[in-house]
């Protein structure tokens, strides 16, 4: 380690520099978990743009986000900022990676109906970068087979999953639906962006 590097900070640490990342976080109490996974693409060297919908800045305030990713929040089409252009395809057009994180069942419906009312809905359906989904509900919902038509209709289209997992879910109860952890989001992105530059757009995250 140089006197130059932070401590606890090696070359190794900025992998990901070059790199940008479309994170956008929808309305599940599994918000916050995003907060980790949005800092730690930063440290990493990555730029990343967070969009968020109405109902996730009910849950974590848009300035949370934008002190950890050091850029503005976009909360709405109609309101572009100093690092969107107002025309909002020009955001998924720069980005290498899309995360979705809460993934719920609502977005993951309009995703795959190529519904575009809102600004989550209509950054999704201009992506044409890969899309990792982290998928966060309750087990009923996860389960419901509307919810997973909708999900086999992604994975085949060529969208990436990563869990979700089981364990105590927002209603108070155990099951599946609970969003993978930072970890496991952060190994599938980092696997997928990788990927990008070495020309393979097919590795294996989907669960």
């Amino acid at each position: 380690m140089t006197k130059s590097e932070p401590v606890g900070q090696s070359s190794s640490d900025t992998d990901l520099a070059g790199t940008e990342v479309l994170v956008v976080v929808c309305g599940g109490i599994a918000a916050y978990k995003v907060c980790t996974v949005v800092s730690r693409l930063v440290q990493r060297g990555a730029g990343v743009m967070v969009a968020m919908t109405k109902s996730a800045r009910k849950l974590v305030g848009p300035a949370t986000f934008q002190s950890l990713s050091g850029r503005k929040v976009l909360t709405s089409l109609w309101r572009p900022t100093a690092d969107y252009d107002a025309q909002h395809i020009h955001v998924t057009e720069r980005a290498n990676l899309c995360i979705v994180a809460p993934a719920t069942a609502n977005i993951i419906g309009k995703i795959t109906a190529g519904i575009a009312d809102d600004l989550a809905s209509t950054l999704l359906a201009g992506v044409a970068c890969p899309v990792l989904l982290a998928p966060a509900m309750n087990t009923a919902m996860w389960e419901n087979p509307f919810v997973q038509s909708n999900v086999a209709r992604l994975k085949e289209a060529g969208y990436h999953l990563v869990g979700p997992g089981e364990g105590w879910l927002a209603c108070r109860t155990v099951g599946i639906g609970r969003m993978a952890e930072p970890d496991e989001i952060l190994t599938a992105a980092t696997q997928l962006l990788k990927a990008g530059r070495s020309g393979n757009s097919n590795p294996c995250v989907s669960s």
